[in-house]
C-alpha cells in the first residue's frame, strides 16, 4: 500500500515539474513578446536559434513550392520579399520595397559535361557558370599556351571548334570566356586552380552565346592529361538570360536619429541550383530575427534592415539601392554590416578584416571598419567564448557597393567554398581538407545544410553588433550615444 502511495505521489510531482516547466517557458516567450529589449542581455535571450530557424524553415517552404530555387526574378524570390515584407510591417517598421531591373539568369536544364573518347566514357559532375549561353556540342578539346587563357595571344593557333581547357585565375572568368569565343572555341570547361568545387559567374554582363561550365582541380588536370590523346567531350547547357524585375526590401525604425543611420544587410536571392538557405538563407533569417526582436526598441540612432535582391547576379541589388542615395543619403549612413552565410556546416568565425591587420588582400576599410572589427571580436572573446579569424574584404558580398563610397562596414562569415585547414579543424572543430559549406550553390543548400551551434552563435553575434550601433556609435563618428553602450562598458547587464 505504501509503495503504491508512492507511486501516485511520484507521479504527481512529475506532473507539477512539468507544467511548472512549461509555464516557465511560457513566460519567457511571453516576455520576449512584450518586454523591450533594450539591453544586450536582454536581446540576447531572446534571439533564438528557433527563432531564426522558424525563417529558414519558410524560405525552405517557399523554395519548395518553387522548382526548389528562390532566385531573383522568380516567384520563390517574389514570395521571401513579400514573407520578410510582412513580417516587418507587423513588427511596426516602415517598409519599403525598392524594385529594379537586371540581368537574370536561369538554368532551364542541368548542364550535361560527357568523355566521349578515349575510354572510359562516361558523364563528369560539373557546375554551370552563372550567364553561361546555351549549346550543345561534341567537339575535341584544347588547352592553352598559357593555361589561364587570360590574354587573347593565348589562343594563338587555337583549332576553332574546339572545346577549349581553362584554369582558374589571374582574370575574370569572363575574360577568359570571351578569349575563348574569339578564338572560335565551341565551348569551355574551366578548371578549379584550388581543391573544391567551383561556382563562378560570368557577370551580368556576359552576352556571348557560348557554353561555359567548371570542374575540380583534378578533374581539370585529368583532363588535361588526356587532351594529347585525343580527348573528346559533350558539353551541353540550356539557359534563359533576359530583364527581369525583383526588388530589395527595407525596414527601418520609426525611431532614432535620422542623420546617424546604422544598416544591417543580407541578401535574399539564392542561385539557380538550390534553395539556399545556408547561402543566404542564414543571414537573410538572422537580421530578421533580431529586428524582431529589437521592435519594441527606441533606438538612439535610426536602425535600417535590408534584404537584397540579386546578389548572386553580382551584388546587383545593393550596388542599385547605394547608386541611387543622394550625397546627403550616404553621408548619413553611419556604417553597414553584412551577413552573408553565418552557420556553414564547416565552419570557421570569420570576421571582416577592417584594419588589414592580416595583411593581405584588398587592404583596409573606410575609416571606421577597424573598430567594427573590434567589436565583432570583443563579442567572441567576451560573450562567446569562441576563437575568431580575421577574413578579407574580397568584393564578393553586399558590402562591397558601401565600401565604394566610404561607408565603414563590417560582418561575419563562416565559410563557403573555401577548404578548411587542419589548423582550423583544430580550432572549431569539423573536417580538415573539406568545404566550409559542401552544399554551396548546390541543391543540398536546404534547411538541414547548417551548424547549429556556429548560427546560433552568430545569430547572438548580429543581435550584438546591431544593438550595440543602435545606441551608440561614438567609436565610429564620436557622436555621443547612451551611456551604458559605451564601446568598453559592462555594466549590471553585462553578459559573462
Amino acid at each position: 500500500m505504501k509503495r503504491k502511495k508512492f507511486t501516485i505521489l511520484l507521479a504527481l510531482m512529475t506532473v507539477a515539474i512539468m507544467l511548472v516547466a512549461v509555464q516557465i517557458a511560457s513566460a519567457g516567450e511571453a516576455s520576449c513578446g512584450s518586454r523591450v529589449n533594450n539591453t544586450h542581455a536582454k536581446l540576447l535571450e531572446c534571439v533564438t536559434i528557433d527563432g531564426v530557424r522558424e525563417h529558414q524553415e519558410a524560405f525552405q517552404a517557399i523554395a519548395d513550392a518553387n522548382n526548389g530555387i528562390r532566385t531573383s526574378g522568380t516567384p520563390g524570390y517574389d514570395q521571401s520579399a513579400e514573407y520578410v515584407a510582412q513580417r516587418m510591417e507587423a513588427a511596426g517598421y516602415n517598409v519599403t520595397v525598392q524594385e529594379f531591373q537586371f540581368q537574370t539568369f536561369i538554368t532551364l536544364s542541368p548542364s550535361v559535361l560527357e568523355q566521349v573518347s578515349p575510354s572510359p566514357a562516361g558523364p563528369i559532375v560539373n557546375n554551370i557558370m552563372s550567364y553561361s549561353g546555351s549549346g550543345d556540342v561534341t567537339a575535341s578539346v584544347s588547352t592553352v599556351s598559357a593555361i589561364t587563357g587570360c590574354d587573347a595571344t593565348d589562343f594563338t593557333g587555337f583549332p576553332v571548334g574546339n572545346i577549349a581547357l581553362i584554369s582558374r585565375g589571374a582574370c575574370t572568368f569572363a575574360l577568359k570566356a570571351t578569349n575563348a569565343f574569339n578564338a572560335g572555341a565551341s565551348g569551355v570547361v574551366i578548371y578549379n586552380n584550388i581543391p573544391g568545387t567551383l561556382n563562378g559567374t560570368l557577370s551580368s554582363t556576359f552576352t556571348l552565346d557560348i557554353s561555359v561550365t567548371s570542374v575540380t582541380l583534378d578533374v581539370g588536370q585529368q583532363l588535361a592529361a588526356l587532351v594529347p590523346e585525343g580527348l573528346i567531350m559533350r558539353l551541353k547547357t540550356d539557359t534563359f538570360r533576359g530583364t527581369a524585375t525583383t526588388s530589395n526590401v527595407l525596414a527601418e525604425s520609426k525611431d532614432g536619429d535620422p542623420n546617424n543611420v546604422i544598416m544591417a544587410g543580407a541578401h535574399l536571392d539564392s542561385v539557380n541550383a538550390g534553395p539556399g538557405i545556408q547561402d543566404n538563407g542564414s543571414g537573410s533569417a538572422a537580421i530578421l530575427e533580431v529586428a524582431e526582436q529589437m521592435a519594441k526598441v527606441k533606438p538612439r540612432n535610426q536602425v535600417r534592415f535590408a534584404w537584397w535582391g540579386a546578389e548572386e547576379s553580382g551584388l546587383v541589388g545593393s550596388t542599385y539601392y547605394v547608386n541611387n542615395l543622394s550625397p546627403e543619403e550616404i553621408d548619413q549612413i553611419t556604417l553597414y554590416l553584412n551577413f552573408d552565410m553565418i552557420g556553414s556546416p564547416n565552419h570557421v568565425f570569420f570576421i571582416y578584416d577592417g584594419d588589414d591587420s592580416d595583411g593581405v588582400g584588398a587592404g583596409p576599410g573606410p575609416e571606421g571598419s577597424a573598430q567594427i572589427e573590434k567589436l565583432f571580436e570583443k563579442y567572441y572573446t567576451e560573450v562567446a567564448d569562441k576563437p575568431f579569424k580575421g577574413t578579407d574584404f574580397s568584393g564578393r558580398s553586399d558590402y562591397g557597393p558601401f565600401i565604394a563610397v566610404g561607408i565603414p562596414s563590417g560582418g561575419l562569415f563562416t565559410g563557403a567554398e573555401g577548404i578548411k585547414t587542419a589548423e582550423e579543424a583544430a580550432l572549431w572543430g569539423g573536417t580538415a581538407g573539406d568545404q566550409y559549406d559542401p552544399c554551396y550553390h548546390l541543391a543540398c543548400d536546404t534547411f538541414a545544410n547548417i551548424n547549429l551551434e556556429a548560427y546560433d552563435t552568430n545569430s547572438d553575434a548580429v543581435a550584438y553588433a546591431v544593438l550595440q550601433y543602435a545606441m551608440n556609435t561614438q567609436d565610429i563618428n564620436g557622436l555621443k550615444g547612451k551611456g551604458n553602450f559605451m564601446p568598453d562598458y559592462w555594466g549590471d547587464d553585462a553578459i559573462q
